[in-house]
């Protein structure tokens, strides 16, 4: 009946509420009623509180608007839900609430002499899950995901259980809220069988078209479409001519119903709103001739008598029809994504995001550096990333958590969350915290067949109804598909499960059918970008609406290390996929090259390789590679044979290196002539050779194909010593016997190129290797242990899950008390996590592999020496887990802390009788001063180079192009004098009494101590005299550059480094003001909200003690924040023992104290120190 009409009129919706509650003159008596006559708190404006005390004022309202014209009317459950009647005291009666509001709207809707609807409304609650309401902790959020699900999920429940028609989620300003709400009435609804329509209606923040999240609604939209929408529309915000704009951008746009219900205009002076019922209902007419319009009515400040207006306003207009549905994939951050080749013909994933292809975000995530991290993201959507992947998986991580944390820290930055994000990892708990923390439409990144269909249907169907589009990669319960037939039949068979039985469209499907290394050397990898770029083409054509993509740096693996070569394979490569019909790919914009621009040498070399022209492909492209890695040096082809003048040894090993055969014959000759034994010639210089290439290898200095080359060098050595084994043993000297090695890749996981590695290499080097496979069980393993007695086993595996099947392993071998040495190896593996994780549950020893090239090596000296070779390794696992449990111990009580404080001697607090005598103000300080007190090396850091100054600028040419950059901008800067350097230092004598340093006007600045279980526990009181009688003299000071050319809204190199520069002048204006003052005592500048004094409000009472915003014009934001933010705040401490410390966590009692000390709340504390408290 409600879509019938629907195609035959504008359908009207009620007016405001509130408006029309207010009318009644409620007093607080009246919303108690005979219930709540005893409740707690005031009951005086829960106006849903109504719908059980005064149930006939509320059916009046349903039935003056039904008497209007109104075909739907609004439950009286707007805050219903648990979030917004906490306030009340009210949340045990969410449920009763919402079946009360739906029961009383449908009994008077019932009583009408036409069809009219209820529609249960859903509010946003006065929560967001996207923004932080504390600027200094973005990562922060008063409610979470579950949490407001499960608020919503009793008020839909409530709602349908007293007979709501509709579901109407109205007033949206959080896109994560709306999501949240979607989430929870497609569980109920399933739960229930039942299949109410829903709309949606989102508000907007101001006349930009942006919800108060910063989302524009084509995004919001996107990011809600997963959910077949009866309508989607606007309310509230502003009247309708201001919203009229907005209305036809969706109108052009949306497949569904729209809806608009507007503000009766803005309000007055007095809160009241003037505009009239004709007025509202002549722009809604307007509207509404144009075709834009499917559902019309009021929100606040509306009347019975502005829905009439409006409803006889809109009689004999025909209704807007809906667009068609798009066939294309559209994702979303702030602004939509949209994958559609004829608009973009390549979609860029930032691939640098991801702890396990980027050493520098895994680093900065494992410091928990998120704000540099974050700048990761934006320089990769500055170089045109749309969509960014983000992975977290690490073994020494919570992946889960650090992915929430990162995605809630970048929500919160426009010039990131505009972008799309790629939700990546191989662990279901870490995908689920990526979405329930994006407002967005994300992307997931992966799901397979590998488990069967039965996880994979799961999976499939919560992420559909989280809102999100799917990479499905190419694996099934047999393995990863490697050949183009087997890549086209997974992606068919996931095809169907996901649009027949999972609810997919095609668009939201993207398949991801393995990008594989080529150039390796190995004959069967030779056709894997042919097998890819086929099957991509075979997609487009047989799959319709499904897109395609892959992770492009596996293509060039086997170069690794050489960036001209690696880049020309990424951009051959895209080129012909792209070409194929290839959507879009992770890769790093700054490792690709214009396809045109290629030398043209090195682009048929590559293109050869890529396309599989000829066998020997490969090898040149090696040549040609080492030619370029040389900088192409060598200008004539001239044979290098002074090799041949070396020792013995060192021919041998060069031969190993360069995979050079030519002179192997006669060199093992003549090692048999000097060598008692081939097994010596074979520990000796031979794998010396190969320890080299393992070496050169986990450098980066030589490529995976020259390994196998080098390989296989070896294999022919031993080949040509084989006859003198043979003759060797026969002659009962001693036996030269094969060492075996059991080597798998985990349970669960099918990478396997690095396991294939080091089977090459251990077989060449004369071992017998049992290679079990790709997904085996440890009960596998432990069976070919008793099969096979090897004297090694070993266990790779790529993805994190992994790690769980490792330790299992562990337990498994230490239960059946095996006494073989387990090495373990692959991407997620460290030697931290083998050290904490896995030694401690097999005591026989694991060692860590670290990189396939030197796993040999490793084998090796275990071989040679193991008892002394476990040993040594036992030693360093056993320092490697006590400086990881050091830095993770728990709390000691505070008392315990406070008893462990440093005692100093009376004289150590006596400071010169003339210091602090005299405070300081500087205004607008000669930048001239500052210059030779610049530390360089946080500079460079800022712009990603590793290392310290000078030294960095000699060893990195663009980091030399940087400095020079940096150096005749600071010139102008100078000579313009256009960054402002002032500051205010002002003394004060002081005594410390219970962790809190008393200043002689009585102002109290309460510190926090160290709890962690050291020998001591430091305070910044201890530094300060414990005697009132001989108090010490500290200083507090406030200080700023500024930029007086501010472009806040600028991205660019310029603006950047003008950036960067104003900070490394604020550290050294910091400097210049210590040599001021500190009369050559050992002294230490802490600052609010450092590791030493987390606690940022300790800013407001030293910016009153200063008068800081008038002596220097810096202010400070609720949350305690300066502007400008290259500003300082903080103390100055003198004391021979002075020096900089971090607080680290501390116990809820500390916590306690120092909010009572500090007259706060508890939970304003946790405000503020919500990252420290254990």
């Amino acid at each position: 009946m409600l879509r019938k009409l629907l195609k035959e009129k504008i359908l009207i919706l009620d007016g405001a509420t509130g408006t029309a509650i207010q009318k009644f003159g409620l007093t607080e008596k009246d919303f108690r009623g005979q219930r709540f006559v005893t409740h707690p708190v005031n009951l005086k404006g829960n106006n849903d509180i109504l719908n059980l005390t005064k149930p006939e004022v509320i059916q009046s309202i349903h039935r003056s608007y039904i008497e209007a014209g109104a075909d739907i009317i609004e439950t009286n459950t707007f805050n219903s839900n648990a979030i917004s009647q906490e306030e009340y005291h009210c949340s045990e009666l969410v449920y009763t609430l919402n079946y009360e509001g739906a029961r009383l709207a449908k009994q008077t809707a019932s009583l009408a002499n036409r069809p009219v609807f209820v529609a249960g409304s859903i509010g946003p609650t006065s929560k967001t899950l996207s923004l932080s309401p504390d600027v200094n902790h973005p990562e922060f959020r008063p409610v979470d995901f579950d949490t407001l699900t499960a608020a919503y999920t009793t008020q839909i429940n409530g709602l349908i259980d007293g007979g709501a028609d509709l579901l109407l989620i109205e007033t949206v300003f959080d896109g994560l809220n709306a999501k949240a709400a979607l989430y929870a009435i497609d569980r109920v609804q399933q739960e229930k069988g039942t299949t109410i329509p829903v709309m949606v209606s989102a508000t907007v923040n101001d006349k930009s078209g942006r919800t108060l999240t910063g989302q524009s609604l084509e995004a919001l939209y996107t990011a809600l479409a997963h959910y077949p929408l009866l309508s989607f529309g606007l309310n509230c915000s502003f009247g309708a001519p201001d919203l009229q704009p907005f209305v036809e951008r969706l109108s052009a746009v949306l497949p569904c119903y729209l809806s608009l219900y507007p503000n009766a205009g803005l309000p007055n002076e007095m809160g009241e709103y003037d505009e009239s019922p004709a007025f509202t209902a002549q722009c809604l007419q307007n509207m509404a001739r144009e075709g834009l319009l499917n559902i019309a009515g009021g929100c606040c400040g509306t009347t019975p008598e502005h829905i009439r207006a409006i409803h006889d306003a809109m009689t004999g207009i025909p209704p807007r029809q809906p667009q068609p549905r798009t066939s294309h994939l559209v994702v979303s951050g702030l602004e939509p994504v949209v994958v559609d080749k004829n608009q973009n013909n390549f979609i860029n994933i930032g691939e640098r995001t991801n702890v396990a292809g980027s050493a520098k975000f895994a680093r900065l995530i494992h410091d928990r550096a998120y704000e540099e991290a974050a700048g990761i993201a934006r320089k990769q959507i500055e170089d045109g990333a749309s969509v960014i992947d983000i992975n977290m998986d690490d073994a020494m991580l919570d992946s889960a958590k650090e992915m929430a944390t990162f995605t809630r820290i970048i929500s919160n930055d426009p010039d990131i969350a505009k972008a799309a994000l790629m939700i990546d990892s191989s662990d279901w708990n870490t995908i689920l915290a990526g979405l329930k923390n994006a407002q967005g439409k994300c992307i997931v990144n992966s799901i397979s067949l590998k488990e069967g269909e039965g996880e994979f249907l799961r999976k499939a169907s919560e992420i559909r109804r989280l809102g999100a589009a799917v990479v499905v990669m190419a694996f099934d319960e047999k393995g990863q598909a490697v050949s183009y037939e087997r890549k086209i039949s997974i992606c068919s068979r996931a095809y169907r499960l996901l649009t027949q039985k999972a609810g997919f469209h095609p668009e939201n499907i993207i398949f991801d059918v393995n990008i594989l290394a080529i150039g390796t050397g190995l004959e069967e990898h030779n056709n894997y970008a042919v097998d890819y770029i086929r099957a991509v083409k075979w997609i487009k054509e047989n799959l319709p609406g499904c897109k395609t993509s892959g992770g492009v740096s596996n293509l060039s693996f086997s170069f690794r290390g050489n960036s001209p070569v690696r880049e020309a394979m990424h951009s051959v490569f895209l080129y012909h996929a792209i070409n194929a019909g290839l959507d879009m790919a992770i890769v790093n914009p700054s490792m690709l090259q214009v396809y045109d621009e290629i030398e043209p040498e090195l682009l048929q070399a590559v293109e050869a390789v890529v396309l599989n022209k000829y066998p020997e492909a490969t090898e040149k492209l090696i040549e040609l590679a080492e030619k370029i890695k040389a900088n192409k040096t060598t200008g004539k082809n001239i044979k290098n044979e002074t090799w041949r003048e070396r020792s013995l040894e060192e021919r041998l090993s060069y031969a190993l290196v360069k995979g050079i055969k030519d002179y192997l014959p006669a060199d093992i000759e003549e090692a048999l002539s000097r060598y008692p034994s081939p097994v010596e010639i074979i520990e000796g210089p031979l794998m010396k050779g190969m320890d080299k290439i393992g070496t050169l290898f986990g450098e980066g200095k030589m490529f995976l194909p020259q390994v196998v080359k080098s390989a296989r060098i070896m294999k022919e050595a031993v080949a040509i010593l084989q006859p003198e084994i043979e003759r060797h043993n026969q002659s009962g000297n001693r036996h030269i016997k094969r060492n075996k090695i059991v080597i798998a890749t985990a349970k669960g996981d099918v990478h396997d190129i690095g396991k294939n590695i080091v089977s090459i290499v251990l077989t060449c080097n004369n071992m017998e290797v049992i290679d079990l496979g790709v997904m085996v069980d440890n009960q596998r393993i432990l069976e070919a242990i008793h099969t096979y007695k090897p004297d090694i086993i070993g266990i790779s595996g790529l993805i994190t899950p992994s790690l769980s099947e490792m330790e299992a392993l562990c337990e498994l071998l230490q239960k059946e008390n095996i006494r073989i040495p387990l090495v373990v190896g692959g991407a997620t593996t460290s030697s931290v996590h083998t050290a904490v994780k896995l030694a401690p549950k097999y005591n026989y020893g694991v060692i860590h592999g670290g990189d396939a090239s030197r796993t040999a090596g490793i084998i090796k000296r275990f071989l040679q020496h193991p008892d002394a070779y476990l040993q040594e390794i036992k030693t360093e696992q056993a320092k490697i887990r006590e400086a990881y449990w050091l830095s993770h111990t728990e709390c000691i009580s505070y008392p315990e802390a406070i008893s462990r404080k440093p005692v100093f001697t009376p004289e150590s607090y006596r400071q010169p009788e003339n210091f602090g005598e005299h405070n300081l103000t500087v205004k607008h300080l000669d930048l001239g001063e500052l210059a030779e007190r610049i530390d360089w090396t946080p500079f460079f850091h800022f712009w990603g180079f590793k290392g310290k100054f000078p030294e960095i600028i000699y060893t990195r040419e663009e980091a030399e192009k940087t400095y020079q950059a940096a150096l005749e901008m600071l010139g102008r800067i100078i000579a313009g004098q256009e960054f402002d350097a002032s500051l205010v230092v002002r003394f004060f004598n002081a005594h410390t009494e219970n962790d809190t340093i008393i200043l002689d006007n009585g102002h109290r600045l309460p510190m926090l101590r160290q709890q962690s279980d050291s020998p001591v526990c430091l305070c910044l009181s201890d530094f300060i005299s414990p005697q009132a009688d001989q108090p010490s003299t500290i200083g507090v000071f406030c200080l700023k550059v500024s930029d007086r050319h501010n472009c806040p809204d600028c991205r660019d190199f310029e603006h950047l480094l003008r950036e960067s520069l104003c900070a490394r002048l604020t550290e050294a204006l910091a400097v210049w003001m210590q040599e001021q003052v500190n009369d050559g005592l050992q002294m230490i500048r802490p600052a609010f909200g450092y590791p030493a004094c987390p606690d940022h409000s300790l800013k407001k009472e030293v910016f009153e003690l200063l008068d800081a915003p008038e002596k220097i014009g810096v202010t400070l934001t609720p949350s305690y924040a300066i502007t400008p933010s290259t500003s300082i705040c903080g103390m100055l401490i003198a004391h021979p023992e002075a020096r900089y410390f971090g607080i680290g966590e501390i116990g809820p009692d500390q916590f306690a104290a120092y909010c009572k000390n500090k007259g706060i709340s508890e939970t304003e504390g946790k405000r503020l120190l919500s990252h420290i408290i254990k």
